[in-house]
């Protein structure tokens, strides 16, 4: 009969492991020991994908300056590029919350690959001999710089996909600037009338605020390119060659195509999380601003009868399980709850921050677990919002200008051109009457018809 586990050690003592697994003992018991979310590190392949990067990047450098011999060496590159291609990632199994600072999700990447190298090699899982998890794949390694390496890989994949999510975003809201150029609304400040201004200006700026952030994005984003391998365990390169932390640093640049650098200290960058938190803080900021215009979307689209009904946002569902025919404005809703919870992650990514003592961080897989989880949620609020909600927004022009007509607002525009005084007593008698300000300057033959036409027009709002 086949075996249905195999036996294996460590430190602790024996267990047995299920003989299809390619994950051993060490795994097992981060299993047994982090029952905690039943997220498995699994869920964010790009993390899965740059642990197996790094394991190359070592092996290579390894085999180069002779700790490695070269069929072992071989195994483990064979082994991670099938990993770096997508295979074998439901064995990376650890919890996304582990105690260790990383070392439970190193050490599944070190046995999944040991033992798909393994079998490479003609021999059976578990057979460390030939190829050992810590030995041979973890080689010149510590988790304390494989895991934050493999982690800024990640981060880098996962913030590129980001921008182009945002992207969309920024060109489904400068659409609709254009589209609404010419339709004439009041801006309000302090919920209050303002100055009248075009519905394009309004979305235009929408637009404009996500190009900013896709900026300081793209400005975190070269931050991670400076990694510590090399560093092991608290940055002073115990157990590695002569040339090896160069040497590796180079082998991972050509395997990521990415120009990474060697922190200038290896000590202070075992420690330090500060990009960690500026990649949370410009994250926290978009939040910040896509929820405060989806806040906006909501307040123009109030209504329809008792509210400002300016805009209509796509009926996506029925909105009420009691009230006939009301529909509501669900997709900002989702995405100001998306908000919400990156806003809570940059403050639980601060304190784990804060709280890594002398030469180590160990509280980095919560700070990973939630830069990538706000960084998925930011993308797909840009992918829902644009896709199921502004691509479809339509202006309600008759009701923008009606309110623009029946606003006090308006004698703002028409100061220059009626002087102070007459603004004023229109404005009063407009309040007093509940008449119209245009009415009534037409009616004191302050302007003709067609002047005032001309100054309340979107063309001539739009000095800027």
């Amino acid at each position: 009969m086949k075996e249905t586990t195999r036996l294996e050690h460590d430190l602790i003592g024996e267990k047995e492991v299920p003989a299809d697994c390619y994950y051993g003992i060490q795994t097992l018991r981060a299993l047994e020991n982090f029952p905690i979310t039943g997220t498995p590190i699994s869920k964010n392949p790009e993390l899965i994908r740059a642990l197996a990067m790094v394991k190359k990047a070592a092996a290579l450098a390894n085999e180069e300056l002779g700790l490695l011999p070269a069929e072992i060496a071989a195994a483990i590159g064979s082994a991670c590029d099938e990993v770096i291609g997508g295979r074998l990632h439901e064995h990376f199994v650890v919890d996304v919350f582990q105690g260790g600072a990383g070392t439970s999700t190193n050490m599944n990447a070190n046995e999944v690959i040991a033992n798909r190298a393994l079998e490479l090699l003609g021999r059976s899982k578990g057979e460390y001999a030939y190829c050992h998890p810590n030995n041979h794949v973890n080689c010149s390694q510590s988790t304390n710089d494989a895991y934050p390496t493999a982690f800024r890989l990640a981060l880098h994949a996962d913030l590129k996909q980001l921008m182009t999510q945002m992207g969309v975003l920024q060109d489904a809201f400068a659409g609709k600037g254009l589209e609404f150029v010419d339709v004439l609304k009041m801006g309000r400040t302090q919920l209050q009338d303002a100055v009248p201004m075009s519905l394009g200006q309004e979305f235009s700026a929408y637009a404009t605020t996500i190009g900013e952030d896709i900026e300081r994005v793209f400005e975190v984003h070269n931050l991670i390119h400076e990694i510590n391998l090399g560093a092991t365990a608290i940055g002073t390169g115990i157990n590695t060659p002569p040339g090896y932390t160069r040497l590796v640093t180079e082998k991972l640049r050509e395997i990521t195509g990415i120009p990474l650098v060697t922190s200038a200290n290896l000590v202070e960058a075992t420690w330090d999380t500060g990009a960690y938190m500026q990649i949370s803080g410009v994250l926290k900021r978009f939040a910040v601003k896509l929820s405060k215009i989806c806040s906006d979307l909501r307040l123009l689209s109030s209504g329809p009868r008792a509210g400002f009904n300016e805009i209509n946002l796509p009926k996506m569902q029925p909105g009420s399980s009691i009230m006939p025919g009301k529909v509501n404005p669900v997709i900002p809703e989702v995405v100001n709850q998306i908000a919400y919870q990156v806003v809570g992650a940059d403050l639980t990514i601060t304190m784990a921050s804060e709280n890594g003592q002398l030469e180590l961080n160990v509280m980095e897989p919560v700070i990973a677990y939630n830069l990538f989880q706000s960084i998925s949620l930011l993308g797909r609020a840009c992918d829902v919002l644009a896709q199921k909600c502004v691509v479809g927004i339509s202006a309600n022009r008759d009701r923008c200008r009606e309110m623009v007509e029946r606003s006090i607002g308006i004698v703002t525009a028409l100061n220059p051109s009626i002087g102070y005084e007459n603004s004023t007593a229109v404005a009063k008698e407009a309040l007093e009457t509940d008449r119209s300000v245009y009415d009534l300057v037409l009616e004191k033959n302050l302007l003709s018809k067609e002047q005032l036409d001309f100054l309340l027009s979107a063309e001539n709002m739009m000095h800027s």
